[in-house]
């Protein structure tokens, strides 16, 4: 007998393994079906190419594992083989019976065999055309015995020939595949040029790419759940239906389950009836491409969930997803918005929703109250997949659009993304690949998107309307929208330059002295420990939030200080670095920075006054750095030249926005991102972010035992991790290869990971 899996979860053969995956891409994509419809229709795919897409997927489907049909494989997943590496990787071979001449002369042109080998080499995303997972590549003996003559396989290819109408299947001989004989070497040989040809064929015919990719995400999404609803005893078309086929978004749905909940939370906490403005009302009609520009603290959430709302009405969709930039920001999304709806569909996805979700059902808010948040045991049991019936999604953005550089987690939620409404926050603060990412998801897939940020450079603004976007509100709107043009044109600041630190230092005492609430924003975690000693001499309540404090501490501070500026009867100072940008809804009265980029300094310009409520006006003060790390050079002359431009007694929202036109760095031209787009017949995982290797996630060494104890009881962790800079940090024994050590001795709960030289 050939199997499809250790005996673990129980004996399931290969050929049943591979029916299996053939009827979950048939129930998944079903052409009477919303996800049967939506799936090609997201890939952009023209409607006579929907039949073709289904069809090439259960072929790859019948076709994927068909490479476990080999003497080691079998040894493996039997018992007798542990531990022992695997001469070539089940996938690998697949694809070279795919391209061995008896096969492809069968298949003819009744399939693109390119397409279907594409997604059966690349479904476990470890096929590359060199290194560590070149194709065809053995990785221990030079020989293999391939159980090409089992009846399993013969039937598999019976049924192959009933899905294409074909005659005459081939049939094998018990062969032994070897690096230097025929006919696997000529397989190989065939595949790389195949591969190579078939790369420069895609580049010229988008419609063939799009339905490649497409069958390659739907392979991985069939294969996928065949696996998890078998090891998990269930039956596939009813775990379909009820994960995949549910009803669409009813008219009014978002409104009734979040929008409603959350302005009656804000009607209850202000004493003052609170409704949708016009400005929020304008957005839901701006269409189904908007880039979405407004102050901060004018109500873009809010604004966005309305266009949600509306989105869901035109089209059926059966969720809505709010991507943001940090775990922090989706945390306090999900919080204060998709937490109102029934805890059965409302879900945060991040890297660290575990543990937030342990934290909030110690201490719920107040829309989160009586609930059991956190996925089920059976959405758990089934990985990403589970999470498919959830309706409002609050998730770094990472967690989806990552889906372009082959991230595992993202292609199982894909099914799910295309069938969804999506907001994407702070757009101004992704990074040049996140932002790549980001314009070649909207040129490439078709699904609503409302993009939102306060500040943007015009050169990103140019990119994202050339990507499909429609800017909202334009110069007609904005005059016609009374309440926005009133929050933006509103007095709000006045600048003032110092010399440097030790000037700041003497306006935040005095300010501090006036009982004001003082925000001191600088570029280094250094300088940020640095200062708040020195401060703490002066004034004991002084405090620091940046990024090198354990997620425990971090989410201390950053209740610590969400709630000192939200009062307005006792004087605080706090310093923080480039993290306040986005994760703290803060309303400082004095708001101190150094220079930094012109798209930063106008969002740290944003956390002061934030809400209008200081008639006074808030001080902006403004100094030039010790150094320019982390920044280049020439953005902070840029900064400098824009600051000089902050003329006047009294700035508002609308001319910081003016001036950001004139002053912003141009960035360069978005490239072609996404692994994704460029795999071809092969697929690895890249990144989705600009890497910043300085830090590395550590736990401290007084915490060690602490965190051994809870990853043998499978707890979450997160809470113990803080981030330090590498040359800090050892392995430590028994902790995961991505976890390292550090000296608890140089962590300070006021203060953080302070490294010794600094």
């Amino acid at each position: 007998m050939l199997l499809a899996k250790s005996r673990t979860h129980g004996e399931l053969s290969l050929q049943q393994h591979l029916l299996d995956t053939e009827q979950a891409a048939m129930a998944l994509f079903r052409p009477e079906t919303r996800w049967g419809r939506r799936w090609p229709e997201f890939f952009k795919l023209p409607e006579a190419q929907h039949g073709v897409f289904l069809r090439e997927l259960r072929v790859a489907a019948l076709f994927h594992d068909i490479g476990k049909a080999n003497a080691e494989f079998q040894a493996m997943v039997d018992g007798g083989g542990h531990g022992q590496s695997q001469t070539l990787r089940h996938e690998h071979l697949s694809a070279l019976v795919l391209m061995l001449n008896s096969v492809r002369g069968w298949l003819g042109e009744s399939v693109d065999v390119d397409a279907v080998t594409a997604a059966v080499l690349s479904h476990h995303l470890k096929a590359s055309s060199d290194g560590e997972w070149r194709w065809g590549q053995a990785r221990a003996s030079p020989s293999l015995l391939v159980r090409l003559d089992h009846e399993q396989v013969g039937a598999i290819f019976d049924r192959i020939a009933q899905v294409l109408d074909l005659q005459n299947p081939p049939r094998f001989k018990s062969a032994t595949w070897r690096t230097t004989e025929a006919p696997w070497t000529d397989a190989m040989v065939a595949g790389h040029r195949a591969a190579s040809a078939f790369g420069r064929a895609l580049r010229k015919d988008p419609v063939r790419r799009q339905r490649t990719i497409a069958l390659k995400a739907g392979l991985i999404a069939s294969d996928s759940v065949s696996s998890g609803v078998v090891r998990n005893h269930g039956d596939i078309e009813r775990w379909v239906e009820q994960a995949a086929h549910q009803d669409a978004l009813r008219d009014g749905e978002v409104n009734e389950k979040v929008i409603a909940p959350r302005l009656d939370s804000i009607t209850r906490r202000t004493k003052r009836k609170t409704e949708l403005l016009p400005f929020q009302r304008g957005v839901a009609n701006a269409g189904p491409r908007v880039l979405l520009l407004a102050a901060c603290g004018t109500g873009k959430t809010l604004a966005a969930w309305s266009w949600a709302n509306e989105q869901a009405k035109s089209k059926a969709f059966a969720r809505v997803i709010f991507l943001y930039p940090t775990r922090g920001t989706a945390t306090e999304g999900f919080r204060d918005y998709a937490a109102w709806a029934p805890e059965a569909e409302s879900m945060l996805l991040t890297g660290t929703a575990a543990f937030e979700f342990e934290q909030m059902r110690d201490n719920p808010p107040d829309s989160a109250a009586g609930k059991a948040l956190g996925p089920t045991e059976a959405e758990s049991r089934m990985y990403a997949l589970g999470l498919w019936s959830r309706r409002f999604f609050s998730a770094t953005v990472d967690q989806f659009l990552a889906v372009l550089e082959h991230r595992y987690e993202s292609l199982c939620l894909l099914p799910a993304l295309a069938d969804s409404v999506v907001v994407v926050d702070e757009v101004h603060s992704f990074d040049h690949r996140m932002f790549d990412n980001l314009v070649s998801f909207l040129q490439n897939f078709d699904v609503p998107v409302l993009c939102m940020t306060a500040t943007l450079p015009p050169s990103q603004r140019a990119e994202l309307e050339k990507a499909g976007l429609r800017t909202f509100p334009n110069a007609r709107e904005s005059v016609e929208l009374a309440d926005l043009a009133q929050k933006e044109q509103a007095p709000r600041y006045r600048h003032r330059a110092v010399s440097g630190e030790e000037e700041a230092l003497k306006v935040a005492l005095e300010a501090h002295a006036r009982g004001e609430r003082v925000l001191w924003v600088v570029n280094t975690v250094a300088r940020a420990q640095r200062l708040t000693s020195r401060l703490l001499e002066a004034v004991p309540g002084a405090f620091c939030y940046h990024s090198r404090f354990r997620l425990k501490d971090r989410q201390k501070l950053h209740a610590q200080a969400v709630a000192a500026f939200q009062q307005r009867l006792r004087a605080v100072v706090a310093v923080t670095t480039q993290v306040c940008e986005m994760s703290l809804d803060l309303d400082a009265d004095v708001l101190i920075t150094e220079h930094a980029p012109v798209t930063s300094l106008v969002q740290r310009f944003g956390r002061a006054n934030r809400h209008l409520a200081n008639p006074n006006l808030a001080t902006l003060v403004t100094y030039a750095p010790e150094g320019p790390l982390p920044y280049e050079r020439e953005e902070l002359a840029t900064a400098e030249r824009f600051l000089k431009a902050l003329d006047g007694p009294a700035l508002s929202q609308a001319q910081l926005s003016e001036l950001l036109t004139h002053h912003a760095e141009a960035r360069r031209a978005s490239t072609d991102a996404g692994a994704l787009l460029r795999g071809g017949y092969f697929a690895v995982p890249e990144q989705f972010r600009e890497t910043d290797d300085f830090t590395v996630p550590c736990v401290l060494t007084a915490d060690s035992p602490v965190v051994l104890a809870m990853l043998e009881a499978r707890r979450p962790i997160d809470g113990f991790i803080v981030p330090v800079p590498r040359r800090f940090a050892a392995e430590g024994v028994g902790l995961p290869p991505w976890l390292r050590l550090a000296e608890a001795q140089n962590y300070f709960e006021s203060r953080g990971f302070v490294a010794p030289e600094e």
